[in-house]
């Protein structure tokens, strides 16, 4: 296994959020790089991490290129290396359960809910467990579609990771066609886990998923299973914007789009690209620093 490290500090919210946006905006970073932020603890919500994590030590040309972020005022960072193990599971295990809306989601630890729709997804390689607030924010908005009278017949979620808001779809809408996709290949092996695991079907049917390995909308089959009335996608706000007019014309006049993993200091860019390819605001919902938009294409006259 790869030496991993990372480079941590500690900053105040602005300070890490404000580098967050910037990191999404740069187009120097290396893809490998991974970038997070978040709260210390849930007392001390001024106060946030800010970490990358590197698959060999950094060099001092690699610390500069994180500090650059900071507009000149970057913090004091501390190298660690990391043991060999993977982070991204470890630092998922032990999650305590979540509920948003009619969905329960928990790793295999806790017992399910009895009263909830209830998800078992473990800690993985793949993002999406429940516990960020995009993912719950997107979970209750799902839920929120379905109250409000929203009729899905072909679903898909792109960025997918765990395949949780794919599930969800399938099971408020469960007639539906169903699509999950996602950029990394680690995402089939984990998405179809979890179908195992949570009594999903695999196939091109109604009331079956299929999952595709694809960048955005750039795959003949996530082309050719559209248009698709109910669009979700909770990726990052940069590759959001930059992907609105191909999401655009994979979607129905009509349809329903949610889009989330943006912070809500980038709504306004976000929304104004998509008003742009004929979409309107039907609700939004703030879950810490992030915004989750329900989105409605205008019908054709």
């Amino acid at each position: 296994m790869a030496d991993s490290w990372k480079l941590y500090a500690e900053v105040a919210k602005d300070v890490a959020t404000a580098a967050l946006v910037a990191h999404e905006e740069s187009l120097d970073f290396p893809a490998n790089w991974v970038v997070t932020g978040m709260e210390i603890a849930d007392d001390r919500p001024d106060d946030w991490t800010f970490e990358v994590y590197f698959d060999c030590k950094p060099e001092p040309a690699d610390i500069e290129l994180v500090s650059e972020l900071f507009a000149g005022k970057a913090p004091d960072f501390d190298v660690q290396k990391l043991p060999d193990t993977d982070w991204v599971t470890e630092s998922q295990k032990g999650v305590d359960p979540i509920r948003a809306g009619r969905f329960h989601v928990r790793t295999p630890d806790h017992r399910a809910d009895a009263d909830a729709v209830d998800f078992v997804i473990p800690a993985s390689q793949a993002f999406g467990t429940g516990q960020h607030e995009t993912t719950a924010g997107c979970l209750a908005m799902l839920d929120l579609m379905k109250r409000e009278g929203v009729v899905a017949r072909n679903h898909i979620d792109v960025g997918t990771g765990t395949g949780l808001l794919a599930f969800a779809a399938m099971n408020l809408w469960p007639g539906a066609t169903a699509t999950a996709s996602d950029i990394d290949p680690v995402c089939s092996g984990v998405v179809q886990a979890n179908m195992a695991g949570n009594g999903i079907a695999e196939g091109d049917g109604p009331g079956e998923l299929t999952m595709v390995i694809a960048d955005g909308m750039d795959d003949a089959l996530l082309r050719l299973r559209g248009p698709y009335d109910l669009f979700i996608a909770n990726i990052l706000a940069a590759p959001l914007v930059d992907l609105a007019p191909s999401f655009a014309d994979a979607i129905e006049p009509g349809g329903n789009l949610l889009l989330a993993g943006l912070l809500e200091t980038q709504e306004k860019r976000v929304r104004r690209a998509y008003t742009a390819c004929g979409f309107r605001l039907s609700r939004r919902l703030v879950k810490g620093d992030w915004s989750i938009l329900w989105l409605r294409k205008s019908p054709v006259r």
